[in-house]
């Protein structure tokens, strides 16, 4: 079967990038797709910002927008799946051609502008999948012409409560004018106080249902202190790093490397990883950590647990290896662990750290 969606891979990257990626959520909705299941072991098992997870391995948000094949995405093997950006009202996102592909670099470039079709067709999604195993979170955005950006954030949680598994306060896109903003002292804390406020509200007596925060790789370093302990004090659960870069490596050797967007794939990895690292000095074991950027091996993926994070989540390897990536990365990773002498992956998060 992986031969048959290496083949599927192929062909559809001979489409443009963006068609690429509709074509291959209305297959996946019309039942195509890995049917594998979740994959897990005892060695896999491990848990993040109050979610257990049946294997580290996480599917990132931007590749279902509008959680319309979290089930699909599942059966891929990952060990759990983020639907969105979502945003309150649907919006059709910036001007096409606005995904593409870096074939030599192994990288997107993208600025997509979330586009979404809202929180109405979401919310059906999330309800009709009710009772479905799995882990799926919802990915949380602001509309580009809000007056209040938080005020979205607040809505996005209000609406879905009680239908995603975790949610996730995405103020890391580059493609929304003056969103990464909300990374700022004063915008974070009057955000955070926000989102803090309506999980009280909603939560009543019951636990509350678990919340990231997803922050930028161009973060600028001596923030980040200030950013982890913000994130602990309004009780986030986890934090995700990262999401695109508007840095254009030298490395790059496309024709698209000069395209406006944030770039992901191979040639974040490196960067992104080491501000992972930064962000898991600074917590020091106080809040969960998520790695992404540049995922495309277990080798990688491996890498991001050992430099803090507890689980891992990827999106643009998939362009290029297929869906039968996830089954890789997990039972590479199965391999890494056991040679070190570990018991569960769980036991080598941070063990690369100095």
């Amino acid at each position: 079967m992986s031969l048959i969606y290496k083949t599927g891979t192929a062909l559809l990257r001979r489409l443009p990038a963006e068609r690429a990626h509709v074509t291959t959520v209305k297959l996946l909705r019309s039942g195509f797709g890995p049917k594998g299941g979740v994959i897990t072991s005892d060695l896999l098992k491990t848990s993040v910002g109050g979610l257990d997870l049946p294997n580290p391995v996480g599917l990132a948000a931007g590749f279902d927008k509008d959680c319309d094949v979290p089930d699909a995405m599942l059966g891929a093997g990952f060990g759990f799946v983020e639907c969105g950006t979502v945003t309150p009202r649907p919006q059709i996102g910036n001007a096409q051609p606005r995904l593409f592909r870096l074939i030599e670099d192994e990288a997107v470039i993208n600025r997509m502008g979330f586009n979404n079709r809202g929180l109405d067709h979401f919310s059906e999604r999330l309800r009709a999948r009710k009772g479905n195993g799995g882990i799926v979170g919802a990915n949380l955005g602001a509309n580009k012409d809000s007056e209040d950006r938080a005020a979205d954030y607040v809505t996005g949680l209000t609406r879905l409560w009680g239908h995603a598994d975790y949610f996730t306060i995405n103020i890391s896109s580059p493609n929304t004018p003056g969103l990464r903003k909300l990374q700022g002292a004063d915008e974070l804390e009057d955000l955070l106080g926000r989102i803090a406020e309506t999980r009280a509200a909603l939560s009543g007596d019951e636990p509350s249902v678990p919340v990231f925060l997803k922050v930028a790789p161009d973060v600028d370093v001596t923030q980040i202190d200030r950013i982890v302990e913000q994130a602990r004090t309004y009780g986030m659960n986890a934090i995700i790093v990262s999401n695109t870069t508007l840095d254009r490596p030298e490395s790059l050797q496309s024709e698209h490397c000069g395209e406006g967007g944030g770039l992901s794939g191979q040639p974040l990895f490196e960067k992104s990883t080491r501000i992972l690292a930064e962000f898991a000095d600074a917590a020091d074991g106080m809040i969960d950590l998520i790695g992404v950027g540049g995922i495309g091996s277990g080798e990688q993926a491996y890498a991001k647990i050992k430099a803090g994070a507890k689980a891992v989540q990827l999106y643009s390897a998939l362009v290029y290896h297929g869906p039968g990536l996830v089954a890789e990365i997990c039972a590479d990773l199965e391999a890494r662990a056991k040679a070190d002498g570990f018991l569960s992956i769980g036991e080598a998060v941070g063990t690369g750290l100095n």
